[in-house]
């Protein structure tokens, strides 16, 4: 078994148990006998940034998990698409603040017509502070939502991207807790 076969062995015991294999059992995952067989093989991941040492456990970073990036492809008519490859970890793509951000389960459609749906992760950066048209994590007299920023003759008001459902003006409150930054959704 090479390298690759056993960070691959590595990432699999990591999506089932939610946790990265101890020395003990990266032994038993690729027949070895000799701890620092192991010890090698994970200082050689530690110094290529795959994993990290942290409270002396191994923790994966987002390059652990990153993707192939093979260029771009036109969504319209039918191209060749480029070659170049590059790699990408989803995370590093969606997330630029980690440290003050957070994951929220969409529950309605009132921002269908910007691309949010129902059942979608929204990546919101914590921030009190939102320009127009930001989408926004909000507490609008008592209650949560979330909504596009606008600004009405200098007032605050919630809009969604769904003409079904009207603004929302605050009638006692407003208070901003963070801005959408980024969007996942499984087909």
């Amino acid at each position: 078994m090479d390298n690759s076969q056993r960070l691959e062995k590595a990432k699999e015991f990591y999506s089932k148990h939610r946790r990265f294999p101890s020395y003990a059992e990266m032994l038993k995952l690729f027949g070895l006998v000799s701890k620092n067989a192991i010890y090698k093989i994970v200082q050689k991941w530690v110094e290529e940034g795959l994993v990290a040492k942290i409270n002396r456990k191994l923790s994966p970073t987002p390059k652990l998990f990153s993707l192939p990036l093979l260029g771009f492809v036109k969504a319209g008519f039918p191209a060749a698409a480029d070659e170049e490859l590059d790699f990408l970890s989803l995370e590093d793509y969606l997330v630029a603040h980690p440290e003050s951000s957070f994951l929220l389960k969409v529950r309605s459609d009132s921002l269908n017509g910007i691309g949010i749906l129902p059942g979608d992760l929204v990546v919101v950066e914590k921030r009190t502070q939102a320009s127009a048209g930001d989408v926004v994590l909000a507490r609008i007299d008592s209650e949560w939502t979330l909504k596009i920023l606008q600004k009405e003759k200098e007032k605050a008001v919630l809009v969604s991207a769904n003409p079904i459902y009207p603004p929302f003006y605050p009638q006692e409150e407003l208070q901003i807790f963070g801005i959408v930054k980024g969007v996942a959704r499984k087909l």
